[in-house]
């Protein structure tokens, strides 16, 4: 009897305060989708906008490269009859990158490449200096290989790449008082517009093309190996940074495409569970109006 007593008092208590009916979570629920559904719509506004701008550059990026890729075609001429001698261990890697950001796995593709170099012991010194162009593969590198970095630029390739941008790179390489035995550029050579791949390209230094036998055959004066020297450099790396600005290009197309296509997914799955939510909620007010009118 005090058992059935106890439990009439308890039902007959009102609800707790913190207590909220169904049907006030489900319009909870409705309006966190509804919200979620409005970001991710947003969202897939600015990576189609960015989609577009990526495909505009990539078709000037594209032509520049075609033009840049004759700087590249000299260099391979001239170190193909050189005939230069083997270097040492100790090579400079010149590592192209950018300063930019959501274009995929461009940047780690060339960092991982500098690591497989100076994996094989037995070809590249341990000790061989690092220079980074663009911030994102310095960021890297400087976890990776931080005592190997020994200088590094960036706001170069913020647009299309020039001769003077590679032209002040190689001075300032050459300036430089670091000492290697040989140039290894590392960048992303394009493939396709949907693919690329890591790449290395060697450039010979003064010392090796004055010691070549290509060129002591000839008797020139010391200028003029240094400037040739020179010269080749920036050629190499004009070609190589007007190449990897064509593989940013390209992969950032890639990945806001691949973005708007995931925030397409989304909203669609949102909808439908909105949608569900939605007649859920009004299921349950009609269960409720109906149960009321047949109580009466």
């Amino acid at each position: 009897m005090l058992a059935r007593r106890t439990l009439g008092r308890i039902a007959s208590q009102p609800p707790a305060l913190g207590a909220a009916p169904s049907q006030a979570r489900n319009m909870a629920t409705l309006r966190e989708i509804e919200l979620r559904l409005k970001s991710v719509r947003n969202i897939e506004k600015i990576t189609k906008s960015m989609k577009m701008i990526a495909s505009t550059k990539l078709a000037k990026a594209q032509r520049a490269m075609q033009a840049g890729k004759q700087y590249g075609i000299a260099n391979t001429e001239i170190f193909a009859h050189t005939g230069a001698e083997e270097a040492g261990k100790r090579k400079l890697f010149i590592v192209i990158s950018s300063d930019k950001g959501l274009c995929g796995g461009i940047h780690s593709s060339v960092s991982k490449a500098t690591r497989r170099a100076f994996a094989e012991k037995d070809k590249v010194d341990e000790d061989s200096p690092i220079m980074v162009i663009g911030d994102k593969s310095k960021a890297q590198l400087s976890r990776a290989l931080p005592k190997n970095l020994v200088l590094t630029f960036n706001q170069i390739g913020r647009d299309i790449p020039t001769f003077a941008d590679a032209a002040g790179v190689a001075d300032l390489i050459l300036t430089s008082d670091v000492k290697y035995d040989k140039i290894a550029i590392v960048y992303n050579k394009f493939v396709s517009a949907i693919s690329y791949e890591s790449a290395v390209v060697e450039i010979d230094p003064e010392n090796l093309l004055k010691e070549s036998p290509g060129f002591k055959a000839y008797e020139m004066e010391d200028d003029v190996t240094k400037d040739l020297a020179e010269f080749t450099l920036a050629n190499a790396i004009y070609a190589t940074l007007v190449e990897a600005h064509a593989c940013e290009q390209s992969a950032r197309r890639n990945a806001m495409d691949n973005a708007s296509k995931n925030a397409s997914d989304m909203i669609n799955r949102l909808t439908m569970q909105y949608n569900r939510g939605r007649q859920a909620a009004i299921t349950n007010e009609l269960v409720d109006i109906i149960t009321g009118a047949s109580a009466l």
